[in-house]
């Protein structure tokens, strides 16, 4: 039975809320497990709480600071904050933290910031080693919401982590992402399903909830679970109807 997982920085918000209410929103709509982007400018204990009186899991949050992984002169300072972001996900439970690359930066070769996005993550996994979290490095549409980011191509972040070589590293996989920039999910991902380590949806155009587009989600969806993907599915999506029933029905879509 496949596993959503509300991303709660968009879903079940209300004007003037607490953000660990949106924890409770979500257990009210049936779902096991919630999302969220940064853990440094939120209340954790109020989070834990509330986790702790849902039952509900924590599928993935970010690993910060978000800075440019393509810049060699970031790599200490972001594993240091790996290391702090690897205790946080223990504390929550939750298995994946999603790495950003940061933007393409100019006057620089693109193999010079490759080279320095695949020592930072390889550094990585050392921290990560025996910790029971893994972390994944996400690709991004280039054409509509992160002009100028460097990992644009579902293929190369499988290079990267196939080049690392290491069971703590893989990618996240955005199939919105995916499809704006005209990928084909079995294209891309081929046989390399367990470098998968958690799966993000939203339809297209809008980045809205699935069945407002015209990704064919449910398509790209059977066929990542078909090859074996176990994770999440992460409901990263700008809701364009709030409230419980929405959500039910936008997973009833997929």
């Amino acid at each position: 039975m496949r596993q959503y997982s509300a991303c709660v920085e968009w879903l079940f918000a209300e004007p003037g809320d607490r953000f660990e209410d949106r924890i409770y929103r979500a257990r009210k709509a049936g779902l096991p497990a919630i999302e969220f982007w940064r853990w440094t400018d939120k209340d954790l204990g109020a989070i834990s709480a509330a986790l702790k009186q849902t039952g509900l899991a924590v599928s993935s949050i970010v690993a910060e600071p978000m800075i440019p992984l393509t810049d060699a002169t970031n790599k200490q300072m972001w594993l240091e904050g790996l290391a702090a972001s690897v205790k946080v996900a223990q504390r929550l439970a939750a298995p994946i933290l999603i790495a950003q690359a940061g933007d393409y930066l100019p006057g620089r070769s693109r193999q010079e910031q490759r080279l320095a996005l695949t020592a930072a993550l390889r550094a990585g996994a050392d921290i990560l080693k025996g910790t029971g979290v893994r972390l994944g490095v996400e690709p991004l549409n280039t054409r509509i919401d992160h002009i100028g980011y460097f990992l644009e191509s579902t293929r190369e972040g499988l290079d990267i982590a196939d080049e690392i070589d290491r069971p703590e590293i893989g990618i996240v996989y955005d199939i919105y992402h995916s499809a704006v920039m005209d990928e084909r999910t079995e294209d891309v991902i081929g046989e390399r399903i367990s470098r998968v380590f958690h799966v993000h949806v939203a339809d297209h155009p809008g980045r809205n909830e699935p069945g407002s587009g015209s990704i064919d989600l449910a398509h790209r969806l059977n066929w990542l679970f078909d090859k074996g993907y176990a994770g999440s599915v992460g409901l990263e999506y700008r809701p364009l109807t709030q409230g419980v029933m929405a959500v039910r029905n936008a997973i009833g879509v997929l």
